[in-house]
């Protein structure tokens, strides 16, 4: 009477069976969670690989297109206009630094007779950064005649800017003035459109270190909305049917 070993065993069975149940669906739960985990992971290298591919290919078409094409402001060969692109405006209406230092380089290629007319072109379609307004008056007060300063009001990016070069201005051959770690694409994206672009580039703003090296990282990655716009973007935008007609004023 004392052996009850198989009622405790007929007792645990049961019990057993549920236990071990439990730890293989947990077991199973632990497996696939772990790989989709793997899995997720695999993924995302994967698509951190290919788009650093991607911006790689395309910072490679934007410098060799531009090579061979970017000069120094001593060397830089004589050009009928230059082309300043816009860039931040101070809440006063001033150029910010930057902008100041591509004005004040397209003026210094204007005063030694290597352009004739200076093209400034950005945005114009808040007033409190009216890049095109404050970039025309800032010359103007500089000294330059008004008739050789022309305002763009339609270059709402670097790809837009060199468009409405060649198709709103009918222009062949310029030279673009920016900041030099800009200076690459914006040579490389009029020149791909057609233009015979040359550069020269800014660097006195270099010493606004976190601001230059924000921008430069951007620009990189900005190589690869230049292939798209290459392939996608056949004519200027019209943002109002007076754009045209106010740029050529």
């Amino acid at each position: 009477m004392r052996n009850k070993g198989p009622c405790r065993a007929r007792q645990r069975g049961p019990i057993h069976r549920a236990f071990t149940l439990k730890g293989v669906l947990a077991l199973r739960q632990g497996v696939s969670g772990r790989y989709l985990l793997v899995k997720f992971s695999w993924l995302l290298l994967g698509m951190g690989i290919i788009g650093l591919a991607t911006v790689a290919a395309a910072v490679s078409f934007v410098r060799s297109t531009a090579s061979g094409h970017i000069y120094t402001e001593s060397d830089v060969p004589a050009t009928p206009v230059a082309l300043v692109l816009g860039a931040q405006v101070n809440p006063d209406g001033t150029p910010s630094t930057f902008l100041a230092a591509r004005l004040d380089l397209a003026k210094r290629l204007y005063d030694a007779g290597l352009v004739e007319m200076i093209i400034v072109s950005g945005d114009h379609r808040a007033p409190e950064f009216d890049e095109p307004a404050a970039m025309q008056d800032y010359l103007i007060r500089a000294g330059l005649p008004k008739e050789r300063v022309i305002a763009d009001v339609g270059g709402f990016d670097t790809y837009e800017s060199c468009l409405r070069a060649k198709h709103i201005f009918n222009l062949s051959q310029l030279i673009v003035v920016t900041q030099s770690y800009h200076l690459a694409r914006a040579v490389a994206t009029c020149r791909a459109l057609g233009i015979e672009a040359a550069g020269v580039g800014d660097d006195s703003a270099r010493h606004h270190m976190i601001a230059w090296w924000r921008g430069a990282i951007r620009d990189q990655l900005a190589c690869v909305k230049t292939i798209v716009d290459l392939a996608t973007r056949s004519a200027p935008m019209q943002d109002n049917p007076q754009t045209a007609v106010a740029a050529s004023k």
